[in-house]
């Protein structure tokens, strides 16, 4: 992988994982580093989570209260 200075590491990878956050839930895998797993934004995605700034909470979507939303293209 390639993190954010621009380095590169080899790490494992794992999964398949399943993910439960509120009222939404989704498959996912994870890097793992050192002793820390990285799970990434897809997850976010997947589940129509967003992260609200003021409160500093992650949260469903408003706009989608109830099941999750996606844009499809």
């Amino acid at each position: 992988m390639t993190i954010a200075d621009g380095s590169r590491r080899l790490c494992s990878y794992v999964g398949p994982i399943h993910l439960k956050y509120a009222n939404r839930q989704c498959l996912t895998g994870a890097m793992v580093i050192g002793e820390e797993v990285l799970l990434g934004a897809i997850p976010i995605e997947d589940m129509d989570l967003i992260i609200h700034p003021a409160q500093l909470k992650l949260m469903p979507n408003p706009e989608n209260p109830n099941i999750p939303g996606a844009i499809v293209k």
